[in-house]
């Protein structure tokens, strides 16, 4: 059985935008399970380990990087508040020490799919993982898929441009479609737009595993400020994709209750 058994899944990704403070981190924590959000995502890593100490980020991370011990305290407060915490692990001590914290799920970034080294040792684990598909080829993804289909691990596939931020209209919601009718696998979407109506665009089109970027308020000054929603916006979206799985529910024919006093004027003749 999928693990995304619900119509809709949506995630809050909180990321690094906590700015290595831990208070922050469940402040985020706190606001996303207010707003609705199924999941709250978060990066775990060890900034040696991800990347060179020349690196223009290099000194980014560091600065919001948490301790494992941290990431303990948020997963224990995540489960007080009964909501899903779940990582994207950076290096393979991340992925078993996620393990261990007996998360339900791991994400991939787009940087890392084709990163078998790591994809090697997600698919260990056997939990059901989701992969974002920003700056990957068809071949690329297709190579992913039937790897963790070998595997016998859940994937989804998440379609990601990664622009921060990305103009709407470079969206390329098609690949949704595409990517649902090539693989045999949950789609949905990760967004780095302004905003919540790509989001919404793409549950329409059958997306119902939604990513997106979240900030503690409209003041928030964290990394992924640019391209992270608040409180409020995740909430509207949260009501939107609700009214999207209700408008698109089922299929009906002939007189419905909403159309009663309408049918008296219903016609067969001319008069």
């Amino acid at each position: 059985m999928s693990f995304f058994k619900k119509k809709n899944f949506l995630i809050a990704e909180a990321g690094i935008n906590h700015n290595g403070d831990l208070k922050q981190a469940l402040k985020l924590v706190s606001a996303a399970k207010k707003s609705g959000a199924d999941a709250i995502k978060f990066q775990t890593y060890i900034t040696e380990k991800r990347t060179r100490k020349n690196s223009p980020i290099f000194k980014i991370l560091k600065k919001c990087e948490l301790k494992y011990k941290e990431f303990k305290i948020i997963k224990d407060y995540c489960d007080s508040k009964n909501i899903i915490f779940f990582s994207t692990p950076f290096d393979k001590e991340a992925v078993w020490f996620l393990n261990d914290l007996k998360v339900k799920l791991f994400k991939l970034a787009s940087f890392d799919i084709s990163n078998y080294q790591l994809i090697s040792e997600v698919a260990k684990t056997k939990k059901p993982t989701i992969i974002s598909t920003g700056m990957a080829n068809l071949n690329e993804i297709k190579k992913v898929y039937n790897f963790f289909k070998k595997k016998k691990v859940e994937l989804v596939l998440l379609h990601c441009i990664s622009s921060y931020p990305n103009k709407e209209e470079n969206s390329y919601l098609s690949n949704l479609n595409y990517l649902k009718k090539k693989f045999s696998c949950e789609v949905g979407l990760s967004d780095h737009t302004n905003g919540i109506k790509i989001p919404i665009y793409a549950n329409v089109l059958g997306a119902k595993i939604i990513e997106k970027h979240f900030k503690i308020n409209s003041k928030h000054k964290c990394v992924d400020a640019p391209v992270s929603i608040d409180p409020y916006q995740l909430k509207n979206l949260k009501n939107e994709m609700s009214k999207i799985t209700k408008i698109l529910s089922s299929v009906k024919f002939g007189v419905r209750k909403e159309e009663r006093i309408a049918r008296q004027f219903k016609r067969k003749k001319i008069f």
